[in-house]
């Protein structure tokens, strides 16, 4: 009979492993990007610097935590989220011609954080779809 709780001894406590659809990844990219944003500009005086920092392990967890099926949303979800989140440090004045520069300016130069993270996204959906059709094909071998 298994311990209490369903946990195996030995075992220690593990992360929790969401599956979220392709949707729902994009939404929580975007969401967590917006907080992001927002954090960077309350209490980091709207640097870009911390926002591209913050915006790598969102990239990897949106990768990591996507279904199976829907893993090529996440290199998708990725530059969306970072173009969604960017609003609140991309400086600006004037109106919305002004935010809107200085949102092109804020994408266009810190496009190095956008392609890291889209990267990160990528390699992390190849490598757990390399391994979902290799776990498909071992049964196969044995027999």
């Amino acid at each position: 009979m298994p311990p209490q709780g369903g946990r195996r001894p030995g075992l220690g406590r593990r992360l929790p492993r969401p599956r979220l659809t392709g949707l729902g990844g994009g939404l929580f990219a975007c969401a967590a990007m917006a907080v992001a944003g927002g954090l960077s500009w309350l209490l980091f005086d709207a640097s870009l610097f911390v926002y591209g920092l913050l915006f790598l392990p969102v990239a990897a967890a949106t990768a990591l935590w996507v279904r199976p099926a829907d893993l090529i949303t996440a290199p998708i979800a990725a530059p969306i989220s970072f173009a969604a989140g960017v609003w609140p440090v991309a400086g600006g004045s004037g109106g919305l011609g002004g935010h809107l520069m200085g949102l092109v300016s804020a994408l266009s130069l810190h496009a190095g954080w956008l392609y890291a993270g889209t990267l990160i996204a990528a390699l992390i959906a190849v490598v757990r779809k390399a391994v979902l059709i290799g776990r498909r094909r071992l049964p196969r071998r044995a027999a």
